[in-house]
């Protein structure tokens, strides 16, 4: 049998057959769909046009009302009426309503619904962060995830792969985010245009679950198909006691075919910053210049786990914003909030003057909770910084990692932890 791939096996298990080819056609069998209040709407309405009646797994389908809730206005509570109507007409075991709910990307991993070896498809571009716990995870649009409510199925094009590989240990305060950042940095948002990217290497393997969730979460921001790491034994810690479904280990085989293969030196990679306008802007945090800031946002799909607020509140400990800063913290969902607070983080927040919000996607696609008025500048722990994409067209979205975010907040302008005097937390 051929080599393969770790994606290419997945997709190869989904669709019946030993092994597959990057670049032909496949008809995969899904273990989950998940859409929002954003998506979900749409193909509900086309669930319908198609003459569906019923869904084909009332257990495989997660809908999460998390972009514009709790509900902005009226047109965003009409969306939400047609998701919550439609997972109680279908009896979905999966519906997540405001107060038991998270950012969707944030809440399915936590809630162990997506295991290894799975085949996932989302109404949602940031699916891809699911490969982080070794299964294959995309974002498709309305129409697919519609026929596939009715189905169980979608197609695909089979992906090739390029291997990302990084060598050797992580400087002070460089997190998942930052390697991501750089990466897109070097490729570029059209470097992994419909390819899987497969991150490995030394330092991937010593990266805390939550960094390997960033990381995959952004392989969309270099038009990845899908992001992927390997599972292995930290994947099994994460699992264990939480996946609802038992999971499948997949691995690349040795002599398998890549595109194309990256190898980076993680001693050389600062904390990043990605300015305007595209995440392929990434500059060393040493590079950055005096970027004075109006908001801070700590948050999203991307960086509003429990780690994430854990590192932001280490910074800002005794700390407060600076006057002419607003402070955003948005927990990724429920169960992150409650901890913090159990932790005392909220707390930090507080004295340091943030607002803590709800859990929703909200100033990240500039929905609401911390739009962008004309001119103003904002530091995000965000995935994408295009233009208007938290407000104004003349608005500015700088991104980083929560600790660069938490120490800019304080600075009035984009800067480092180190230049506070914090040294980073103790490894756990």
């Amino acid at each position: 049998m051929p080599s393969q791939t770790i994606t290419e096996k997945i997709l190869a298990a989904h669709c019946g057959r030993d092994h597959v080819t990057p670049g032909e056609f496949v008809n995969v069998e899904l273990d989950l769909l998940v859409g929002n209040d954003i998506t979900a709407p749409i193909a509900i309405e086309q669930f319908r046009h198609i003459g569906a009646e019923r869904v084909f797994d009332r257990d495989r389908i997660v809908l999460v009302p998390d972009h514009s809730t709790p509900n902005k206005d009226i047109n965003s509570a009409q969306q939400c009426l047609a998701m919550r109507t439609f997972a109680r007409e279908q009896q979905l075991s999966a519906y997540f309503e405001v107060g038991r709910m998270g950012i969707e990307h944030a809440l399915v991993p936590e809630q162990g619904l997506v295991t290894a070896g799975d085949c996932v498809i989302g109404a949602d571009s940031h699916t891809c962060t699911y490969g982080a716990l070794g299964a294959f995870a995309t974002g498709v649009g309305s129409t697919d995830l519609a026929a596939a409510m009715a189905t169980g199925e979608t197609w695909l094009r089979v992906p090739e792969t390029i291997k990302f590989i990084f060598r050797g240990e992580r400087q002070p305060w460089v997190g998942g985010k930052d390697l991501i950042l750089y990466t897109i940095g070097r490729i570029g948002v059209s470097g992994a245009l419909y390819q899987a990217m497969e991150f490995t290497g030394e330092a991937i393997r010593a990266l805390p679950m939550a960094d390997r969730l960033t990381m995959c979460n952004m392989a969309i921001e270099a038009g990845g198909k899908n992001g992927i790491i390997e599972p292995d034994d930290i994947t099994r810690a994460y699992l264990d006691g939480r996946a609802q479904r038992s999971g499948r280990f997949f691995s690349s085989d040795e002599d398998a075919g890549y595109a194309a293969v990256h190898e980076f030196d993680c001693g050389k990679i600062e904390p990043q910053v990605a300015f305007p306008f595209l995440p392929e802007n990434a500059r060393p945090i040493s590079g950055v210049g005096e970027v004075r800031i109006d908001q801070a946002v700590i948050g999203s799909c991307t960086n509003g786990r429990l780690e994430d607020l854990r590192v932001a509140a280490h910074v800002l400990r005794g700390r407060k914003a600076h006057p002419n800063v607003r402070l955003l913290v948005i927990p990724a969902t429920q169960q992150v909030y409650r901890e913090a607070m159990r932790e005392g983080l909220i707390d930090i927040f507080l004295e340091a003057e943030a607002a803590v919000s709800t859990p929703t996607c909200g100033p990240c696609l500039g929905g609401h909770m911390g739009v962008l008025a004309e001119g103003e500048r904002a530091i995000a722990t965000t995935n994408r910084n295009f233009v208007g994409r938290m407000g104004h067209p003349q608005s500015e979205v700088y991104l980083s990692n929560p600790a660069v975010a938490a120490a800019s907040a304080v600075l009035g302008r984009i800067g480092s932890p180190v230049e506070l005097g914090v040294e980073p937390p103790a490894a756990e």
